[in-house]
């Protein structure tokens, strides 16, 4: 079986700035994460986490860390650009992981944040077709 690194993004929000809240949504967000993309935590290389500034009650990373071989995967927090009118109390995470190439990404968007990329809610398989910048000879 050939593996390759992969992206998956996902996001999800949350009804308060409350570490209860935050911990909730984000272990809900890593539980569908393993769930639907048959991920282990082995397979990941990194982790950056990023909150809306109206969130700062406890790091997603440390929440993440807690569960079995999490607190070896490289995680970062970062706060998210503030855009007028952009969702708010939303947390977003970028992975990168070894996956097999042939299987489909499935991005999580939970919650309100499901509206952010309705588009994303099945899952992404590896685009081998050629480069649309490219032309046939």
């Amino acid at each position: 079986m050939e593996w390759q690194m992969r992206a998956i993004r996902g996001a999800t929000t949350v009804a308060e700035n409350s570490v209860e809240a935050i911990t909730e949504a984000v272990t809900e967000l890593i539980n569908e994460l393993e769930r639907r993309n048959k991920l282990e935590p082995t397979e990941i290389l990194s982790v950056t986490f990023s909150v809306t500034r109206d969130l700062d009650a406890i790091f997603p990373a440390a929440i993440a860390r807690r569960r079995p071989l999490w607190d070896s995967v490289a995680m970062l927090d970062v706060q998210q650009m503030h855009v007028e009118g952009s969702l708010q109390r939303c947390i977003r995470f970028l992975i990168h992981a070894y996956l097999p190439t042939s299987a489909p990404v499935h991005h999580i968007y939970l919650r309100q944040a499901a509206k952010l990329r309705p588009d994303w809610g099945l899952p992404q398989t590896l685009q081998t077709s050629q480069h649309p910048l490219e032309t046939k000879v």
